[in-house]
């Protein structure tokens, strides 16, 4: 090698150096003791060794060697990992109001800017979310109107299976249109029909988003914001989208505007309307139509995408296993019987149904890591000091997969909530709408709507698979923001 060469590679060695010990340097100075974890790398943090596609069995390999609360850098900026039920209750829970805050990330602050529900702050956070809460409420939710809404919203999916004739078939659309058209009763007053090809494109862009966002763009999309807004790929239409899902509901709420009527309120948006008339006085309101659209976004999104994923990755589950789909189908039978719609007051005489709709929802860890957390101040936590604004991601999956609560948990298996005598067992370590006061706001109407939906598909069709049961393959296609089931068609059969 050339003098010069040598020379130029040694002082770039040392440099490094000198970043890297300035990183670590700046990350104790003054902070208090901080988590362990893998030393980061400058610029790229602990990129290299995580494993994009599957982030939550990368970051459980690395709790084993570091503990329950360790730190990793996504490129150049801190993260503090929880996993562990022990110690995920003892941060959501026990210490609520530390870890209340929303963390944020570059690709989410481009689209909801700090703005509506999901990911705001503060006072902004409370009332936004309070009203959202009594709103879905009065518009039914947890009561005996929205079930009569999913029963409803049930014969049109039933209609669109038996449509299909037990030819081979793609349910993701079908069943995100169910679900969609439950928040969308709610949010706007309305119902979209199957075959909406306006509707449908919106549903695609749920789909194509959270698919990116839990791809390895996504995460490069936040980890060098900068650098992936000058480069092409997936991750340049995830902003794309939601521009044109917010002209969708900018739309509607201009049309709400128009034809308000405050003594007969229709929907979500006409009461965000009258509340923003209230307060049009009050310069500090949090009623205002940025976060009128956003939150009306987030409850579309959120009340959707979710929701539908698990129905369909439920779907597949149960085509590898037979025996499992023919228990229900005899519990339904015994129950409800053949002539009747299933309400929610089965669900209590339906302990193995109930059971396999939790194991479906603990066997896909549907958002393996949660919401990201952050704290608003330095906070003591265990034997550490979190620095102020460090993103917290409480692994839910932890918490889903524990070997002591759920005995094989990398196996479907429906016994994790019965008892022996065959009787639904609880378990706190159910969290797949996390825990504490971020915890879902849907999380009563998800609940009634993979209930009420599952049970009407299995009284009505038998799930026929295209392929050996045996060589069904449920592991997750990929597992980010949200765990995604590899891509599949189905045959129904009238029973």
């Amino acid at each position: 090698m050339e003098p010069l060469g040598t020379v130029t590679l040694f002082l770039g060695v040392c440099l490094s150096c000198l970043l890297l010990l300035a990183a670590v340097r700046s990350r104790t100075q003054g902070k208090g003791r901080l988590p362990p974890g893998p030393t980061p790398l400058p610029l790229v943090g602990n990129i290299l060794q995580l494993k994009t596609n599957f982030l939550s069995k990368t970051l459980e390999q690395l709790s084993e060697k570091y503990g329950p609360v360790f730190m990793v850098h996504f490129g150049r900026s801190p993260a503090v990992v929880l996993h562990g039920y022990d110690v995920i209750k003892e941060a959501l829970i026990d210490h609520a109001d530390e870890f209340a805050l929303r963390g944020h990330l570059p690709l989410d602050d481009k689209i909801s800017k700090g703005e509506g529900i999901i990911s705001s702050n503060g006072e902004r956070w409370k009332v936004l979310r309070r009203f959202a809460l009594t709103t879905l409420r009065n518009f039914g939710m947890g009561k005996k109107s929205i079930e009569e809404r999913i029963q409803e919203e049930s014969q049109y999916l039933l209609e669109k299976f038996q449509d299909t004739k037990g030819k081979p078939f793609d349910p993701t659309f079908l069943l995100s249109c169910a679900t969609s058209n439950i928040i969308c009763s709610i949010v706007f007053g309305a119902h979209f029909d199957y075959d909406d090809e306006r509707f449908l494109a919106l549903l695609d862009m749920f789909n194509d988003n959270f698919k990116t966002a839990s791809s390895p763009w996504g995460l490069m999309a936040n980890l060098f914001p900068s650098f992936m807004d000058l480069i092409p790929g997936p991750h340049q239409r995830i902003i794309k989208n939601f521009e044109t899902l917010k002209e969708f509901v900018s739309k509607a709420v201009k049309e709400h505007k128009e034809t308000l009527d405050p003594s007969a309120t229709r929907d979500f948006i006409d009461c965000f309307l009258i509340r923003m008339e209230q307060e049009k006085k009050n310069g500090a309101s949090e009623f205002t139509p940025e976060n009128l659209v956003t939150s009306v976004l987030d409850l579309f999104v959120a009340g959707t995408e979710t929701t539908s994923t698990t129905l369909r990755y439920g779907l597949l589950i149960l085509q590898k296993y037979p025996e499992v789909e023919e228990k229900v189908h005899e519990e339904i039978d015994r129950v409800v019987g053949r002539a009747r719609a299933p309400c929610i007051a089965d669900r209590g005489q339906m302990p193995y149904t109930d059971a396999i709709i939790h194991e479906i929802q603990r066997f896909i860890s549907l958002v393996p890591l949660s919401a990201p957390h952050s704290v608003v101040k330095d906070t003591p936590f265990r034997q550490y000091v979190i620095p102020k604004g460090t993103i917290i991601f409480p692994v839910l999956t932890s918490v889903l997969y524990d070997s002591k609560e759920f005995p094989n948990p990398t196996e479907f298996d429906p016994q994790h909530f019965l008892k022996k005598d065959g009787t639904f067992r609880k378990s706190d370590y159910f969290m797949p709408f996390s825990a504490g006061k971020r915890i879902c706001a849907g999380e009563g109407l998800a609940r009634m709507e993979l209930f009420l939906f599952l049970t009407t598909i299995l009284q009505h069709f038998k799930l026929k698979p295209l392929q050996d049961p045996k060589d069904i393959d449920i592991s997750p296609l990929l597992s980010g923001a949200i765990t995604f089931p590899r891509p599949y068609q189905l045959c129904v059969l009238p029973r």
